[in-house]
C-alpha cells in the first residue's frame, strides 16, 4: 500500500475547518495550525491574536441555510440571519462533531512555508520549529490585513483615524462626531450602530452602491435567486422587487450607482436607508482633504469631527510565502477554481474568493476536491487547460464587475458551485481513465508527524 500524503493546513477559521473535515473523512494524515486558542477566524470575537474584524452586534448577511455546511444544519430555532457568537458556536459544534480538535494545534502560528526541489513543504512555526508536509492548504483568509486608502488623502487629521478592521462597540463613540467613509457592508453597519450614540455621523462615499434588505417580501433575500436561471434574469427579477420595495436610493440622498445591481458585490442592510432618511446619517461626497479638526469632502463642504472610520477593505497577503513566490498584488492571484496554482499541484487554497452568497459550502466542497486529488481520485485538467480555463474566467469577471480591488475573486456561489461539481466529476472521469493515479507520493519525513 503505498503511505497516504500528509497536509499541512493553515488557518483553523471555516475554509481551515472545510479542508480538515475533507481530508479526515478521507483518511488523509494531516495537521492545522491555529494562531490563535480557538476555531472559527473572523467569527471569533475579540480573538487575541488581533486579526478577527469581528464587532460586537454583527449578524451574518447570507440565511442561516444558505451558508451550512453539508449534513450539519445550524439549528431551527436560530434566527435566519444569527449574530456572531451563533456563528461561533457553530464552528465550534462542527470542530467537536466531526473530531477535529485533535487534529488543531492552538496558539501556533506558521511562520515561513518553502517548497524544496522534491515538492516537499518545510513548514517553520511560531514556536521555531520546522516540520515537513506534501501537501499544503492556505486557509488564512482575507479579511484579516486592512487595506487603508490608497493614496492617503491629503492634509493632517487631528482626531483619531482608524480602519474599520478595529472597531469594536458604538459606545466609546458616544457624543462624537464621525466620519465613516465607506459604502459596503461594513461601512452600513458601523453607520447605523454609531447613529444612535454618536452626536452625528456622516457617510462618506465615492462611488453609489445599490443597498439590499435581508428581507423581500418576507422572505431572505438570497433565497430570491433561482439557480440555473440566467445571469440577466435574476438580475431584472431582484431588480424590480427591490425598485418596489425599496425605490431608488438617491430618493435618500444617497449617490446613484453607476452599475448594475449585480455588478458589484452587495451592500447589504435592512436598517441604513431609515437612519439616513430620518438624518441620523448624514451623506456626504468622498472626503477631499483633512485638515485639523475638520474633514473636507469634494462637494465642498467641510465638517468638524473627532473620529475618522475607514471602511475600505483588506489586503490578501500570505505572510508565509516569499512574495517573488506567491503573492497578489491589487488583491489579484489567478486560480484555477480558485484553489490550484499551475504548476504547483501540491498547493490548495480554500476560501480564497468573494462570493455573491454563502463562502462555507463552497469552500467544503474545495476541501473535497483537494483532498480527492491528494488521495488519486481526482485528477485535474492540463496545466494548458487551466491556465486556458482561468483567462476565459477572468475575462468575464472583470467584464461583468466594477473595477477595483474589491472585485478580483468574485464568483457567485449557485454557478460556482454547480461549476465545481462540474470539474470534480469530471476529474474523476479523468483519473479513471488514466487507470487510478493512486495517492499522491509521500515524500516528508516520518519526523514530521506530531
Amino acid at each position: 500500500m503505498q503511505a497516504l500524503p500528509r497536509a499541512c493546513v493553515i488557518g483553523a477559521g471555516p475554509s481551515g475547518l472545510a479542508a480538515c473535515k475533507a481530508l479526515k473523512q478521507k483518511g488523509i494524515p494531516f495537521e492545522c495550525f491555529e494562531l490563535a486558542d480557538e476555531v472559527g477566524g473572523v467569527w471569533y470575537y475579540n480573538s487575541p491574536t488581533g486579526r478577527s474584524a469581528c464587532y460586537k452586534h454583527l449578524h451574518i448577511n447570507t440565511s442561516k441555510s444558505r451558508m451550512e455546511f453539508d449534513g450539519f444544519p445550524m439549528p431551527e430555532s436560530w434566527p435566519n440571519f444569527c449574530r456572531h457568537d451563533y456563528v461561533h458556536t457553530y464552528f465550534k459544534d462542527f470542530c467537536a462533531h466531526y473530531g477535529l480538535r485533535e487534529h488543531i494545534v492552538f496558539n501556533t502560528g506558521v511562520e515561513r512555508c518553502e517548497r524544496d526541489a522534491e515538492g516537499v513543504w518545510n513548514v517553520r512555526l511560531s514556536t521555531g520549529e520546522t516540520r515537513q508536509y506534501d501537501a499544503l492548504f492556505v486557509c488564512n483568509g482575507h479579511h484579516w490585513d486592512p487595506r487603508w486608502p490608497e493614496p492617503a488623502f491629503p492634509g493632517t487629521f487631528s482626531g483619531r483615524e482608524m480602519h474599520a478592521h478595529d472597531y469594536r462597540v458604538p459606545e466609546e463613540f458616544a457624543g462624537k462626531r464621525v466620519v465613516v467613509l465607506g459604502m459596503g457592508n461594513s461601512a452600513m453597519d458601523i453607520a447605523v450602530e454609531l447613529s444612535y450614540l454618536a452626536d452625528r455621523v456622516f457617510l462618506a462615499h465615492r462611488r453609489g452602491a445599490h443597498i439590499v434588505p435581508k428581507y423581500l417580501f418576507g422572505r431572505p433575500v438570497d433565497k430570491w435567486a433561482i439557480p440555473g436561471l440566467p445571469l440577466w434574469l435574476n438580475n431584472l427579477g431582484l431588480s424590480v422587487m427591490l425598485r418596489l420595495q425599496v425605490g431608488k436610493v438617491e430618493q435618500y440622498g444617497l449617490k446613484r450607482p453607476d452599475h448594475g445591481l449585480l455588478a458589484a458585490h452587495p451592500t447589504i442592510s435592512s436598517t441604513i436607508l431609515d437612519r439616513v432618511g430620518h438624518g441620523d446619517i448624514e451623506p456626504r461626497d468622498n472626503i477631499a482633504e483633512l485638515v485639523g479638526n475638520q474633514v473636507k469632502f469634494a462637494d465642498g463642504t467641510i465638517e468638524e469631527a473627532d473620529v475618522i472610520i475607514y471602511c475600505t477593505g483588506y489586503k490578501v497577503t500570505f505572510p508565509f510565502f516569499d512574495p517573488g513566490f506567491i503573492s497578489a498584488p491589487d488583491n489579484d492571484l489567478p486560480l484555477f477554481q480558485r484553489m490550484l496554482k499551475p504548476g504547483i499541484p501540491n498547493l490548495f487554497f480554500i476560501g480564497l474568493y468573494q462570493p455573491l452568497g454563502a463562502i462555507f459550502p463552497i469552500a467544503e466542497r474545495q476541501g473535497h476536491i483537494a483532498a480527492d486529488y491528494l488521495a488519486g481520485e481526482y485528477l485535474p485538467p492540463s496545466e494548458s487547460d487551466m491556465l486556458r480555463r482561468m483567462e476565459r474566467e477572468r475575462k468575464a469577471m472583470f467584464k461583468r464587475y466594477v473595477s477595483s480591488k474589491r472585485h478580483t475573486m468574485q464568483v457567485d456561489y449557485d454557478d460556482f458551485m454547480a461549476e465545481l461539481k462540474r470539474e470534480w466529476d469530471a476529474g474523476k472521469r479523468r483519473a479513471r481513465a488514466a487507470g487510478g493515479t493512486g495517492p499522491m507520493p509521500s515524500r516528508a519525513t516520518e519526523s514530521a508527524a506530531v
